[in-house]
């Protein structure tokens, strides 16, 4: 078999146009020494796939989206050493190479783990891209431990990096959680993940100084335009923010008279550079499997598309433009 099928865009286009994205016949990809071939069963639509659609220019050449993956194993490459043909696996992918929509995808064994034996493929993919973004910010950014406290605020709690940030937190340090939300199925939620305070991210000021009047040791900020005052008032002095946006003319100057650490996350950092402590990413999704097979942790899926096509694809962009999602929208092979 040479080619396959896979759902490709071709410019920046709505959502609703359907020729936003198309499902066209792709080869299939070619293995590097330390990649193995998966047979895509699952992926999840995150907002790192939109905004990759949206930025987009003309092409007459599809553009293959898609990080967050579950399948099978078909081959491997001469330099495996760590998975098999017929391992079921998860994982994030990485940003520089085609992505998760489609049929196969080749991704380098470092960032790939067995899936939690206890989750569907749809469940499992729900978990990889956020899972890494929430680990990386609380242990290798935060630098947290088992033995940590004070308190953690999460915002945008509800959201897919937010709903597993919290459960990592509760399960893995000795940190308060308070999440942020604005409606009431998201706080539910944001509690159901094991938040100890909810409050409202349109009254942040005046609510996180009211449940840490002391001042909070660690936030992370997935929307930061906008709120580096408030950040620099409500967080203690040598305190810590972790952030995964990227708005433009971005002023940090009002962190400086605390002495507060502002600190970048990119999941992607890892495969992009090839850096040395690659294989990290499979290491921590395999604990994280550990844990949710344990019942420590839970697979943030609220919605799955069985239509693993151009349309359900769009249906799935939709839902996470829409700024309402509550946990993760999967799309899997019927």
């Amino acid at each position: 078999m040479t080619t396959m099928s896979a759902v490709g865009a071709h410019a920046a286009l709505p959502i609703d146009d359907p020729h936003s994205l198309r499902d066209v016949t792709v080869p299939v990809p070619q293995l590097r020494p330390r990649d193995v071939l998966v047979r895509v069963l699952a992926v999840s639509v995150n907002p790192v796939d939109v905004k990759q659609r949206a930025a987009l220019a003309d092409s007459t050449e599809p553009t293959i989206l898609g990080y967050d993956a579950a399948g099978i194993v078909e081959e491997v490459g001469p330099g495996v050493q760590t998975l098999s043909v017929g391992d079921e696996v998860y994982y994030a992918g990485d940003i520089t190479r085609p992505g998760s929509n489609a049929e196969f995808q080749a991704v380098d064994e470092r960032i790939v783990a067995r899936k939690p034996v206890s989750l569907s493929f749809a469940e499992a993919a729900a978990l990889p891209l956020t899972t890494i973004t929430a680990w990386e910010a609380l242990f290798d950014r935060f630098g947290l431990t088992q033995e940590s406290t004070g308190d953690l605020l999460v915002l945008a709690a509800a959201g897919g990096v937010g709903s597993v940030m919290i459960q990592l937190a509760k399960a893995l340090t000795g940190v308060r959680v308070i999440g942020t939300a604005s409606r009431a199925d998201s706080a539910n939620w944001a509690r159901r993940m094991g938040a100890d305070e909810v409050i409202d991210h349109h009254d942040l000021a005046r609510q996180a100084r009211e449940v840490s009047p002391d001042g909070i040791h660690y936030l992370f900020s997935p929307h930061s335009r906008g709120n580096i005052e408030t950040y620099a008032e409500i967080v203690r002095p040598f305190g810590h923010i972790t952030a995964i946006d990227e708005p433009d003319d971005l002023n940090l100057l009002p962190l400086k008279e605390k002495s507060i650490a502002w600190h970048w996350e990119l999941m992607f950092t890892r495969s992009m550079f090839e850096t040395d402590d690659m294989i990290g990413q499979q290491h921590l999704l395999t604990r994280a499997a550990e844990l949710v097979d344990a019942g420590a942790l839970h697979t943030t899926v609220t919605e799955t598309i069985d239509d693993f096509s151009a349309a359900g694809l769009r249906r799935a962009h939709r839902a996470v433009e829409s700024g309402r999602m509550v946990g993760k929208v999967v799309v899997r092979r019927a």
